[in-house]
C-alpha cells in the first residue's frame, strides 16, 4: 500500500469507530438508567464493548494522526488481542449452541423443545436458581403469554398458531400432558395428566405462574438464546474479517511511520 494512504485510511477508520464507540457507551448509559432489570443485565457488556472499541480506536487514530510508530505498535497489539478474543468467543458460541433441536408434534405448527437436548453449559446456567429467577421475572414482565389471548381470539386460531420457542415452552403445558385447551390462555386441568412429565403438575392457568417453572420453558429460553447467539456468532465472523483487513492496513501504516520518522 502506498506511503500515506494506509495512514490516511487508518486515521479515518478509527475516527469512525470512535464515533461508534461513543454511541455504544451512550446507549449503555441509557440502559443503566432504565428501570427494567432485564435491560439492565445487558448494561455492563454494552459499556465494556464501547470502552474497548473507544480505547483501541483512539490509540489507532492518534498513532495515524501523528504518524507515531510506537502508538501504532500499541494499536496493533490491542487489535490483535481483540481479534483473538473475538475468535475464541465465536468458536465457543458455535460449540455451545451446536446441540438442541425441536421435536415436531402431530397437530401443532410449531416445535416443542426439551432441556436435556441442550449443551451442559445451558443446563448449568438455566438450572441455577439465581439465574432462572432473574429470567423468570423478565418473562413475566414481558407478558408474552398474556398477549396470546389478544392475538388468537378463538381456539381455532390458537391451534393454527406458530408459537415461538418461549411461547410454546412457557405459556402452555407440554402437549404430552394431554390437557385440552379451552382458549389461548386457559387449559382444562381437571383432566388427569397423560404423562409423568413433572411439567404437567407445574403448569397453572395463572398469568403469574403459567409454565415459567417448567423445564419446557427453560428449553424454550435455551432455544431463543441459541438462535440469538448464532446471529451474534455470524456477526462476529464478519467483524473478524473486517478487523483483519483493518489490522493489515494498520501494519502498513506502522511500517510507513517507522520508515518516515524512525521509532520515535
Amino acid at each position: 500500500m502506498p506511503v500515506g494512504t494506509s495512514t490516511f485510511v487508518t486515521r479515518w477508520i478509527n475516527f469512525l469507530t470512535m464515533v461508534l464507540a461513543i454511541v455504544v457507551i451512550v446507549f449503555g448509559g441509557w440502559m443503566s438508567m432504565h428501570h427494567d432489570g432485564c435491560r439492565k443485565s445487558l448494561t455492563l457488556p454494552v459499556l465494556a464493548l464501547g470502552a474497548v472499541i473507544f480505547l483501541i480506536s483512539i490509540v489507532g487514530f492518534l498513532g495515524a494522526l501523528k504518524n507515531n510508530s510506537i502508538l501504532l505498535w500499541i494499536y496493533l497489539i490491542l487489535l490483535f488481542f481483540a481479534l483473538v478474543g473475538i475468535l475464541v468467543f465465536t468458536v465457543l458460541v458455535f460449540i455451545v449452541t451446536n446441540d438442541g433441536s425441536g421435536h415436531s408434534v402431530t397437530g401443532l405448527r410449531y416445535k416443542e423443545y426439551q432441556l436435556q437436548d441442550y449443551s451442559s453449559w445451558f443446563l448449568k446456567e438455566l438450572n441455577n436458581s439465581h439465574n432462572w429467577e432473574r429470567l423468570r421475572v423478565c418473562l413475566v414482565k414481558s407478558e408474552d403469554c398474556n398477549k396470546l389471548s389478544k392475538r388468537y381470539k378463538t381456539l381455532k386460531e390458537y391451534k393454527l398458531a406458530k408459537l415461538s420457542p418461549v411461547e410454546a415452552g412457557c405459556c402452555r403445558p407440554p402437549s404430552q400432558c394431554g390437557f385440552p385447551a379451552v382458549n389461548s390462555s386457559y387449559y382444562d386441568l381437571t383432566f388427569h395428566p397423560a404423562s409423568a412429565n413433572k411439567d404437567c403438575k407445574r403448569y397453572k392457568n395463572s398469568g403469574a405462574i403459567k409454565c415459567y417453572d417448567c423445564d419446557s420453558c427453560k428449553a424454550g429460553v435455551a432455544q431463543y438464546m441459541k438462535t440469538e447467539w448464532r446471529v451474534v456468532a455470524i456477526f462476529n465472523v464478519v467483524l473478524f474479517v473486517v478487523l483483519c483487513i483493518i489490522y493489515f492496513v494498520g501494519c502498513c501504516a506502522r511500517r510507513n511511520a517507522a520508515r518516515c520518522k524512525g521509532p520515535f
